[in-house]
């Protein structure tokens, strides 16, 4: 057998290199080098000859200066499957080392081949992508001892020789022709793997289904790729379907896009066609070449994911306008053309394998979209809960059908779609920035107003709109409809050409959006394509608006996402049901920052000159200062205090109806340096484990900064007196019995690598941050309450902010701290938390 030898020297359990196959092959010309990192570097010269590829490893690779002879080693024959090989030999195996395709292309014998193999002196022409024109192998005469047969590499003079003083074709072209890597981008990595492209080769022994040869897909037609396709388009629908037709992806929140790669060459194309490649740097593209294809066209979504994991539209177009191209990554979901194969008949589930095995595990700037065949309304609640965009079903045998069908089906977790720019008002705290865009979309060919969305914009962003909209201003109004008074203050109209991304709460009766928030531009869709999506948000009961009059409600409280004092309290107008038992007739300690937490920020617990006449006040009789103290009374309120610059509402835990007597008990679990998320977690099961013990509830939430808080109601009975030692035994156990895990004093010293169980939240006149507060940092995080079952490593601390919380809280079954109040103890007797030590593990 041509191949015994090679097989003899290779065991296929621990190298993905390929076994090759017995079966007759037909001739062939093809001819190849890999450039190959063993114990030594050099070159595998490999021309296809009666079934297998003849092979000599040049020591020092080819040189194109004529008559420069390079010593090249006949080694056993390698069967054809072997020419596409790139990837890495595992260490200790034959040849263990990296392998690149350094040159590929056809060759030809100059005469006969079989007399030139016998005589030991074959002429042949090479027609590769480095290597071109008449080259030499001669064989020498040999010597003895030796084990192998010495043959040198010569290239003939012709027209693609070059002189000794011309550049080394070695050095001017290191790369792979496959994938564009270099053999140091190959070093350290696991066997027959990619750092940039997962799996190398697929294992011929494996079943074909799914594997990188597309010809063995099912209903796979050979094709030339083709230029563009014509995106698939979802339809959206109320609910996920169910049954086992469908499969389920989450929604990404980017730019959708397909890849098309040509021999090296990556385009990346909107979904109306166009160009972006240049928009988004060489770091994704770079990967997407490195892939082990020659052509294909790949669907998927660009985007930039958040300190959470999440795709973020607001992120992506940051990044875009700033110029930064770090952060990018391309999902792919679809694989419609595979080196010379249309695969867009192919059942949907094949070409999700087939894109799985092309694009590996490795979770590089390219990865595949996962998706998930369970029950699509069970996909669904898991996304909204999380604050996701939503999720989109495929039926799992479809095959790739162009616009917008049934096959593909979304379902949102809260309403978001684009609209037209068709005017805007320009801000009231700067000169060269927008304030609010006025926004439509087209109905029967007219252009219908819908409203206007005045937060989302951080201060760049607002500029940068101002510099589009300018040039597009015009006279006349582009809508069909006549704005009255209210909606035509101070608009200046443009011309309907830019689309926005917005998310909003819901439709009004009058079809005008609710509580809008700007996401960003689409330059991928037309503006004339802008029809809204879906009428499921309206006949919802309205919201009565507040009476609180906002001044400057464009002013940016939080830059780095845009939030305005209007999104703040768009924000507090959704969460008022929630937010109010923890707010409402309690003393509070604010935090205002009236320019927005890029400003000076300061504490108030009193009333201030210019306070909004909805916050309410009342005296402490021991508040020796003889300022009476700030409060709220209703939503008008929490109103008047976004006014006010309050980001931060601090109650007491105690109603001012009962002063005195606590009605809760509020734990929080401040990390150190070096404390993990799971650490911080583990800690706060710990906290619920010894209050429960002591029989009181224990809820949880995010802190909005770095940790967690476990609250305990209380029946307003004990005294702050009584209060405060019950938590300071607590904490005083928990660092007692873990001491390398868990500190009870605030000094920072002692807290390095642990967790500071923090008690002092519970002495009269100490508060701590409300459940849905925000936090005056940047991200515009929120405290939101969670279920226990909740808690792990895809909810952080400040995973949840003013943009997202509204869409998690729409789409609960049930509140977590529904049972808030109803769950309410006495304090139990001192002492008790000390008597619950758990035993330290062996």
């Amino acid at each position: 057998m041509a191949l015994e030898t090679y097989r003899r020297k290779r065991d296929f359990s621990k190298t993905k290199e390929p076994a090759g196959s017995d079966a007759p092959q037909s001739a062939g010309d093809g001819y190849l080098i890999q450039k190959h990192a063993a114990s030594r570097l050099h070159y595998d010269l490999r021309l296809e000859y009666e079934g297998v590829l003849k092979s000599w490893a040049v020591a020092k690779g080819p040189s194109l200066v004529p008559g420069e002879k390079r010593l090249s080693v006949h080694v056993e024959d390698h069967p054809l499957e072997y020419g596409d090989f790139e990837g890495t030999i595992p260490k200790g195996e034959y040849g263990g080392g990296s392998v690149i395709l350094w040159d590929r292309g056809s060759w030809s014998p100059i005469g006969d081949a079989a007399k030139g193999f016998a005589k030991g002196h074959l002429e042949f022409e090479i027609h590769g992508e480095k290597l071109r024109g008449r080259w030499h192998l001669v064989r020498m005469a040999p010597r003895k001892g030796e084990k192998h047969e010495n043959w040198l590499l010569i290239k003939g003079d012709d027209e693609e020789a070059r002189t000794e003083t011309d550049p080394d074709i070695l050095q001017e072209r290191p790369e792979s022709v496959k994938t564009g890597r270099l053999i140091e981008d190959l070093k350290g990595e696991a066997p027959g793997w990619s750092s940039k492209t997962g799996r190398i080769e697929a294992d011929p022994a494996e079943p074909a289904a799914g594997g990188l040869d597309p010809s063995r897909i099912k209903k796979a037609k050979k094709a030339s790729l083709p230029s563009f396709v014509e995106p698939a388009l979802a339809t959206l629908v109320a609910r996920a379907p169910k049954g086992s037709r469908w499969i389920h992806e989450i929604k990404f929140d980017g730019y959708r896009l397909q890849a098309r790669i040509e021999r090296g060459e990556v385009r990346l194309l909107t979904r109306s066609g166009l160009d972006w490649t240049a928009k988004f740097g060489t770091t994704v593209t770079d990967a997407l070449a490195a892939l082990p294809a020659s052509a294909a066209l790949i669907d998927g979504e660009m985007v930039v994911e958040n300190g959470a994991g999440a795709s973020d539209f607001s992120a992506l177009q940051a990044d875009l306008s700033e110029g930064r191209q770090d952060r990018f990554t391309f999902y792919a979901f679809d694989l419609l053309h595979l080196d010379g194969y249309d695969l867009t008949s192919c059942a949907l589930l094949d070409r999700k394998a087939a894109l799985s095995q092309l694009i590996g595990k490795d979770a590089g700037r390219v990865r595949c979209s996962e998706h998930f065949p369970e029950n699509g309304d069970l996909v669904l609640q898991h996304a909204c809960r999380l604050s996701l965009e939503g999720v989109v079903s495929k039926q799992a045998d479809a095959p790739y059908r162009s616009g917008r069908g049934k096959t593909w089906v979304k379902s949102k977790c809260s309403d978001r779609q684009e609209f037209v720019i068709g005017g805007f008002t320009p801000s009231s705290t700067s000169r060269r920035a927008i304030g609010s865009l006025v926004l439509g979309a087209f109905e029967d060919g007219e252009l219908r107003h819908v409203g206007r969305v005045g937060t989302g914009f951080s201060v760049k962003v607002a500029e940068d709109l101002l510099n589009r909209l300018e040039p597009l201003e015009q006279k006349a109004s582009p809508f069909a409809d006549r704005l009255t008074a209210d909606e035509a203050r101070q608009v200046r109209y443009v011309k309907p050409e830019l689309v926005a991304e917005i998310e909003f709460r819901a439709w009004t009766a009058d079809r005008h959006l609710r509580h809008a928030a700007f996401r960003g531009l689409r330059e991928d869709k037309p503006a004339v394509e802008v029809v809204r999506e879906t009428e499921a948000a309206e006949g919802k009961t309205p919201q009565r608006p507040s009476s609180v009059s906002l001044t400057h409600p464009d002013r940016v409280y939080w830059p780095d996402v845009g939030v305005t004092k209007q999104g703040l309290a768009n924000y507090y107008m959704e969460v008022w049901p929630h937010i109010a038992p923890f707010v409402v007739a309690r003393p509070l300690s604010l935090l205002r920052c009236p320019g927005g937490v890029t400003d000076q920020c300061f504490f108030q617990k009193h009333r201030w000159k210019g306070m909004n006449r909805a916050i309410g006040v009342f005296d402490d009789p021991k508040d020796k200062s003889d300022e009476p103290l700030v409060m709220i009374n209703d939503r008008d309120g929490l109103i008047g205090l976004v006014q006010g610059g309050v980001l931060e509402i601090h109650p007491w835990g105690s109603t001012i109806a009962a002063l005195e007597t606590p009605d809760m008990i509020i734990m929080d679990l401040d990390p150190g340096e070096d404390v993990s998320w799971e650490e911080i977690i583990s800690a706060a099961f710990e906290v619920k484990r010894r209050l429960e013990a002591a029989g009181l509830a224990a809820f949880v939430k995010t802190s909005g900064g770095k940790g967690l808080h476990v609250v305990s109601p209380l029946k307003p009975q004990a005294t702050w007196d009584e209060v405060k030692p019950f938590t300071k035994a607590l904490a005083d156990s928990m660092a007692a019995d873990e001491p390398d895990r868990y500190v009870a004093t605030v000094t920072k010293s002692k807290r390095k690598g642990k967790i500071l169980v923090d008690y002092l939240r519970n002495g009269r006149g100490a508060t701590a941050v409300a459940p849905y507060s925000t936090r005056a940092r940047p991200g515009a995080a929120v405290s939101m309450p969670l279920d226990w079952s909740e808690l792990g490593p895809a909810i952080g601390p400040a995973y949840f902010t003013v943009d997202n919380a509204p869409t998690r809280l729409a789409s609960l079954a049930a509140d977590p701290w529904a049972d808030f109040r109803a769950a309410a103890k006495p304090l139990p007797s001192a002492g008790g938390p000390t008597k619950t030590r758990r035993k330290r593990a062996a």
